[in-house]
């Protein structure tokens, strides 16, 4: 009997959010671009935080 493992993704890259307009737009798709610049024409980008807090136990 042997399971079949489902390939898991941990790491989804990075959200990026623009200052002016507030288009949500991913690491991936900004490295495919020669410059880094909103569709707003502004190149300034603020990096969205995760929901879930990270809780590190005490040494």
């Amino acid at each position: 009997m042997s399971q079949e493992e489902k390939p898991v993704k941990v790491f989804t890259g990075a959200v990026y959010e623009c200052v002016r307009c507030g288009t949500k737009t991913t690491q991936e798709e900004l490295s495919r671009l020669p410059e880094v610049k909103c569709i707003c024409g502004y190149r300034v980008f603020k990096k969205i935080r995760p929901q879930v807090v990270k809780q590190i136990k005490a040494i």
